[in-house]
């Protein structure tokens, strides 16, 4: 069963690339947090998640993430401090955004906000299930960097026991001060958690794009 539903997945990046640029962002977003993702291939302290093909991992520290595809990096938080108080939030759609929607489904929240950057790129902004994920793509990428996003943020399972016991014995400020994942960033103040020396390093990368 997981490995039929796991080679259900790759076939849809790897053959269903042109249906996914043609397809309707609710579709893609209610198809993602529908699909009952039960393969979790990454492990962190506290919580696993499901790292789709066409994303590797560049840098981790547990609760930040940095994911790369071929052409863009993606920005991952979580944050289990929100989660461990199960923090409430609210979220008002924006009417001037490119693209804004609240998700809720199976007693889970958070919303996918859209942008224009500049340089004719977008910022897409989710937050889902106490993780956010930003990214800067081209227009004909949005839809499938919102998949790539649903996918990781939709299959994060937490173990609670593990985080109260991080938690107890961790310097809490530390975990606190990461980012707060509630807040929309919107396009002109576009976060980045990378040191200076991998700021460095997407400065000199080809793909990286300002």
């Amino acid at each position: 069963m997981k490995k039929i539903f796991l080679l259900s997945i790759i076939l849809i990046f790897m053959t269903g690339c042109t249906s996914i640029k043609n397809d309707n962002l609710d579709n893609i977003i209610d198809k993602a947090l529908n699909s009952n993702l039960i393969t979790r291939n990454t492990n962190r302290v506290g919580y696993r998640y499901y790292l789709p093909r066409g994303l590797s991992i560049k840098y981790s520290d547990n609760y930040n993430e940095v994911f790369t595809s071929d052409k863009y990096t993606f920005y991952l938080y979580v944050d289990i401090v929100s989660y461990n108080k199960n923090v409430k939030f609210t979220y008002n759609e924006n009417k001037n955004a490119y693209y804004s929607k609240l998700i809720e489904i199976n007693g889970r929240n958070g919303y996918i906000e859209i942008n224009n950057y500049k340089n004719n790129q977008y910022l897409i902004e989710i937050m889902y299930n106490y993780a956010k994920i930003e990214v800067i793509v081209y227009e004909n990428d949005i839809n499938s960097s919102v998949l790539y996003a649903m996918s990781v943020l939709s299959s994060i399972t937490y173990n609670s026991s593990v985080i109260k016991s991080y938690l107890a014995i961790d310097d809490i400020e530390t975990v606190e001060e990461n980012f707060d994942i509630f807040e929309i960033v919107g396009s002109d103040n576009y976060l980045e958690f990378a040191t200076d020396e991998e700021a460095q390093d997407e400065e000199n990368d080809p793909d990286y794009i300002k």
